[in-house]
């Protein structure tokens, strides 16, 4: 408990030094909240320098607002019982990771196998198709390249470690 005490005394003096301090305890402290449901799991967490927290979460079948309402209220109680934050000087979001941000966990490229995606390599080239499967290191898109007769199907496999981004193409 001191040691616990002392990091966090060292966070009041210099909070933007302990940034990765504090996004350590909110990544474990919203794992424990949302550990009773393991279809959710955690994509990212930002502090903005006002002390605004924002947390992402995603689910296996998506994440409703009466969930990230529910983590919401249990995360700001137990922050606020912690005195993470000096006199409870600190806004909490969570949210669902949204469409227009990019894929960051395996997990999360698993959900999505069948949807439309735009893969960005890490030398810039840029492949859009259907995402058709996932596996460990790598990844399968199958690119659909002019229309009619003259439609060819390109088939990429892309690693994990080529890839800089990955989003989700929304189709109306």
């Amino acid at each position: 408990m001191i040691r616990r005490r002392e990091r966090w005394r060292s966070l009041l003096c210099f909070p933007e030094m302990n940034r990765d301090l504090q996004i350590e305890e909110l990544q474990a402290l919203t794992n424990q909240v949302i550990e009773s449901d393991p279809s959710f799991f955690l994509v990212d967490i930002k502090i903005k320098p006002v002390n605004n927290i924002r947390i992402y979460l995603d689910g296996d079948h998506g994440v409703s607002i009466e969930k990230c309402v529910s983590i919401n209220r249990a995360l700001y109680k137990i922050i606020s019982e912690k005195a993470m934050f000096p006199g409870d000087d600190f806004s909490l979001e969570v949210s669902s990771a949204g469409l227009d941000e990019p894929l960051k966990l395996y997990r999360q490229y698993i959900k999505n196998t069948g949807r439309l995606v735009e893969v960005v390599k890490n030398d810039g080239a840029r492949v859009e198709g259907l995402l058709k499967w996932v596996e460990d290191s790598r990844i399968f898109v199958e690119e659909q390249k002019g229309k009619n007769k003259k439609k060819e199907l390109v088939e990429h496999i892309i690693p994990f470690d080529q890839i800089k981004t990955t989003k989700i193409q929304i189709v109306f």
